[in-house]
């Protein structure tokens, strides 16, 4: 497929992707939740909506995501905006998320995360621990190392993935 044709589909598929958030947000502040992702998942030949939503406190229940996957359905259904068949799958983005932008990971200061490094430092190639701050090029985390609590720097261009952690 020659590359102007694929930039085009994706450009259509990042409007689409806007005019569904603009149409999804709404109906979320209604009952007091965000949005946290929107997203396409291939499953099999099928294309599934994943729709991830949550409270502001970053809690979900399985009721909500029924009751918000009935109206959501509803909507979608009259605005034509999907003219393919599709599933549509309303969820909490769990306990351990991905931090995927700044909004999240502001979010998340103060809570206790896992970071995979690009490149090991320190022979470490992860870390657990507490994202203290945040700037454009460090996220500054507390951990502990032998019942001892440590600071780090870390660099943000040394980072592979970050996410939630749960700790036990």
């Amino acid at each position: 497929m020659p590359t102007l044709l694929l930039c085009l589909k994706g450009a259509r598929r990042m409007e689409t992707m806007e005019k569904l958030k603009a149409l999804i947000e709404p109906l979320l502040a209604q009952s007091d939740l965000r949005l946290y992702e929107l997203a396409w998942r291939k499953e099999g030949n099928m294309d599934t909506l994943q729709v991830a939503i949550m409270h502001e406190d970053g809690s979900m229940d399985i009721d909500t995501c029924a009751l918000i996957s009935e109206q959501l359905s509803q909507c979608l259904d009259e605005s034509d905006l999907i003219a393919h068949e599709y599933f549509l799958e309303v969820c909490s983005p769990g306990a351990e998320r991905v931090l995927n932008n700044e909004t999240q990971l502001k979010a998340a200061i103060g809570e206790y995360i896992y970071i995979k490094y690009r490149d090991p430092k320190a022979g470490r190639h992860e870390l657990y621990g507490t994202l203290e701050d945040m700037d454009e090029q460090f996220l500054y985390m507390t951990y502990m190392d032998k019942n001892i609590k440590r600071k780090l720097d870390v660099e943000r261009a040394n980072i592979a993935y970050v996410r939630l952690a749960v700790k036990l």
